[in-house]
This record gives C-alpha cells, sequence and structure tokens, in this order.
C-alpha cells in the first residue's frame, strides 16, 4: 500500500486550527459585547445569538468542505495504488508472454523434435503471441480512452458471423467446444466491427479467467426492438452485488491484490465500457443461474 499523503495530516491540521482559533475569537466577542452599554438585555441577547448563528453555519460549511476534499484525497489515493498494482502486474503479464515465446523458439532451435511435439510447441507459442497481443492492444485502448482520441467507425456488420469467427479463434486455441452460441442465423448492426470485436474478445477473456473449473461460456445475441443485445454467461463463482458498481472502473480488479491469484491488467472492462458509451449504448453485469455472471451489452443498431 502506499503511503497516505502528508496532505491529508496538513489538511487536519489546518482545519482543527481553524475551527479553534474561530471558536477562541467568538468567545471574545461575545465577552466584548458584554461591555458594551445596551438599552436592555434583549439587545445583547440577540447579539450573542446572531455570533453563534453565524458561526454555527460557518462550522458546517467548514466541515463539509473538509470531508470534500478529504474524500478527494482518499480517491486520488486509491487511483494512485490502482496505478501502482496496474504497473507491477503489466510488468509480469509482460515478461511472461515473452519468457515463454523465447523458451518456446529455443526448444525448437535446439531440439530435432517430431512433428507432433513441434505443432504443440507452435500452438502454445501463437497462445502466447496472442496474448501479448491484447495485453498491448488494451494498454492503448485504455490510453485512446481517457484523452477521448477515438474515432466510431460504424458500418453495416454480420454480428452472428463476427460472433462465429471469434468463437473459432477461441475453439482453435483451446482445442475444446469451449464457446456455446444462442442466436439467429442472421444480423446486421450499423457497428464499429474492430470496436465490437474488442468488446466480445474482452468479455470473453474475462469469463475464461473467473470461469471456474468446468469452464463453459455461452454467448447470446438478442434484437431488442432498435437495439441487440449481447450476452457473456460463465459458471464460475460469480461477482458480489457490491463489486459490480466497480468493475468497469480503469485498473479496478476484484479481491485484495494480496489475494488475487487470477491474472490481468484491469483494463478489459473498463475498454468494453468507454466502447459502449461511443456507441450510446451500454454494459452491465448480473447473477447467472445456478451460478457465475452474465455481462450483457446493448448497443443501438
Amino acid at each position: 500500500m502506499l503511503k497516505k499523503s502528508k496532505s491529508a495530516y496538513w489538511l487536519y491540521f489546518l482545519g482543527a486550527y481553524v475551527i479553534i482559533q474561530f471558536v477562541w475569537w467568538g468567545y471574545h466577542l461575545i465577552q466584548l459585547s458584554s461591555f458594551i452599554p445596551q438599552d436592555n438585555g434583549a439587545q445583547l441577547s440577540k447579539r450573542i445569538g446572531m455570533v453563534i448563528g453565524e458561526g454555527a453555519v460557518f462550522l458546517v460549511i467548514l466541515a463539509f468542505g473538509i470531508y470534500r476534499i478529504k474524500k478527494s484525497i482518499s480517491k486520488e489515493l486509491a487511483f494512485q495504488q490502482q496505478q501502482h498494482n496496474f504497473l507491477l502486474t503489466v510488468t509480469h503479464e509482460l515478461k511472461t508472454p515473452i519468457a515463454a515465446l523465447k523458451l518456446y523458439i529455443q526448444t525448437l532451435k535446439k531440439h530435432n523434435l517430431p512433428e507432433d511435439k513441434k505443432e504443440h510447441i507452435l500452438s502454445g507459442a501463437l497462445e502466447e503471441n496472442e496474448r501479448l497481443s491484447l495485453l498491448i492492444e488494451n494498454i492503448l485502448n485504455a490510453t485512446k480512452a481517457e484523452n477521448n482520441s477515438f474515432a466510431v467507425q460504424k458500418q453495416n456488420t454480420d454480428l452472428v458471423g463476427l460472433i462465429h469467427s471469434i468463437k473459432e479463434r477461441y475453439q482453435s486455441r483451446y482445442h475444446s467446444e469451449l464457446i456455446h452460441f444462442h442466436g439467429p442465423k442472421e444480423l446486421f448492426a450499423n457497428i464499429d466491427q474492430n470496436m465490437l470485436d474488442t468488446m466480445v474478445t474482452n468479455l470473453l477473456e474475462n469469463a475464461i479467467k473467473y470461469g471456474g473449473l468446468q469452464l463453459q461460456i455461452t454467448i447470446e445475441l438478442e434484437k431488442l426492438d432498435r437495439f441487440v443485445a449481447i450476452k457473456v454467461a460463465d459458471q464460475g463463482p460469480g461477482i458480489a452485488a457490491i463489486e459490480r458498481t466497480k468493475i468497469f472502473e480503469k485498473f479496478y480488479r476484484i479481491g485484495a491484490e494480496e489475494t488475487r491469484n487470477q491474472a490481468g491488467s484491469g483494463l478489459g472492462l473498463y475498454i468494453v465500457a468507454e466502447y459502449a458509451r461511443l456507441h450510446n449504448g451500454q454494459i452491465r453485469c448480473f447473477e447467472n443461474t445456478p451460478s457465475g455472471c452474465v455481462f450483457e451489452l446493448i448497443l443501438p443498431i
């Protein structure tokens, strides 16, 4: 954890000093008022009441200001912690596939292996290369999203064909019937094809990471009047309700950093949310039955 900012302690000190000084001067002002000749005691009481009333309003405003500043500092510290964790994670995430690719290449170079072994090593190398490419792409996309430098290029897109191509990509990578598709035989929409590919890919990567031991993922495509809904569901442990409001924030990852054992950068779902926003759509997460979670991407067509 990052050390608490010194600004927070100075804020507490300054706030306490101002309050003490204000109470002190208010006390003296009331004391001095008692020595001023008055027509009657009612005017003195009125003057004292006015000082106390204005002082109370000032203290409330000051306390509210201190609270808001403290909240802002706490939010900034939390964001700094997330950035710190992100740098550590990305360093590890980049080193791992690079080291694996180096090992695969060295193995192929040094040993005369049978064809089946070569095929296995090449498949592993391609998988690590895809993992590395996705991470770099997410970092670049997150930077563009933060700088608002995206230009949405919508085109008439075959959604069913696009999802099937993504599905085949993953089936070839994992050599299993990992993903099940439910939807119409044909559905077209005016959408940025590259962004949609990235959104679905990131949702699938998330489902694979947190999908549990018996990994089964379902993609469901449905037309809703002037919108299209794409649902990605897994059978994993699911996400707590309190976490579902935070998972689309930049760098946010579920669980404590010290105990988290899943790889990831905390950028995938953030990019999905940003791309959905650029399409005037939305992404939401809810519970799956009997276990797991469902991510529903809704986009106008």
